[in-house]
């Protein structure tokens, strides 16, 4: 479970060194932080369009389902499918050309994001749809997700289908491609792990699958296996470790192969399987 610790940790650093308005607030489902200047407007996004020295072109405008919006002297101006800095070469040019300015200041931003968005599921605290906000992250989708459960495995699969509406699963038709993210990795510091997010990515995080400790251990019972190689030592762990009757000689695991249940001499060293029953033996003396 100290992992999943450190993982939250993780989150919470990073998310501190993020934009300066990642930091002061945080951000809900309607709003985010300022977008790069390459973000693709689309329909319900609310813009800020700021001209210099221009108080009655300046203000807050919404696109409209068809991809447009309302802008002062020029009337409807076509935004969705534009970047930011082509939104603001088209308004300029269109100002100019209909001879009310020479060389207008013009500047825009996104308000409120409405248009892009993620998906987040699985073992999860919040899972649900959230903004796609610029250069969103994976670690940051996770933070907004209230990072992973301690039943979630130690990967995180992103899921990209090609206009999704809704969550895409691994096994779904609409899946074009797989992006699976080690989160071990991750917590250990390794920000190429960080994977950047695209409209309509559905980021799954998937249940870890258990190993049964039993006998002579302080704790009994199903415990996560968040690490792939996790040994019969880290099983144990899980478990609170050997009582004091119990003895480390002896181990067995109870595993099934190919449709059979084997018993299996084991060492502490050993890895263990997903489906394992980790037996500890009693000391008599």
């Amino acid at each position: 479970m100290a992992s999943k610790t450190r993982l939250r940790i993780l989150v919470v650093s990073l998310l501190m060194t993020m934009t300066h308005a990642a930091m002061i607030r945080e951000v809900s489902a309607q709003e985010a932080p300022a977008a790069s200047a390459d973000y693709v407007i689309g329909p319900q996004d609310v813009l800020t369009v700021n001209c210099y020295d221009q108080v009655d072109l300046s203000g807050k405008f919404t696109v409209e389902a068809d991809g447009t919006f309302t802008y002062p002297f020029i009337g409807r101006v076509k935004a969705g499918g534009l970047t930011l800095r082509a939104l603001e070469e088209r308004l300029k040019k269109q100002l100019v050309s209909e001879g009310f300015f020479k060389n207008p200041q013009i500047t825009a931003s996104v308000d409120t994001y409405r248009s892009q968005k993620v998906f987040i599921v699985g073992e999860v605290r919040q899972a649900g749809t959230y903004p796609l906000s610029g250069d969103m992250s994976l670690i940051e989708v996770l933070a907004r997700a209230g990072s992973t459960l301690p039943t979630a495995s130690g990967e995180a699969i992103i899921v990209r289908a090609t206009g999704a509406n809704g969550p895409t699963l691994p096994a779904d038709q609409d899946a074009v491609d797989l992006v699976r993210v080690d989160l071990q990795k991750l917590q250990n510091g390794a920000l190429s792990q960080n994977a950047a997010l695209r409209d309509g990515d559905t980021v799954f995080i998937p249940r870890a699958e258990s190993v049964y400790v039993y006998g002579q251990v302080k704790n009994p019972g199903a415990y996560a296996l968040q690490q792939k190689d996790s040994t019969v030592l880290q099983a144990l762990s899980l478990a609170g470790g050997l009582t004091d009757r119990g003895r480390r000689s002896g181990l067995r695991i109870l595993r099934t192969v190919n449709g059979r249940e084997v018993s299996v001499s084991v060492r502490l060293s050993d890895r263990v399987k997903p489906g394992d029953v980790i037996m500890v033996p009693e000391r008599f003396f």
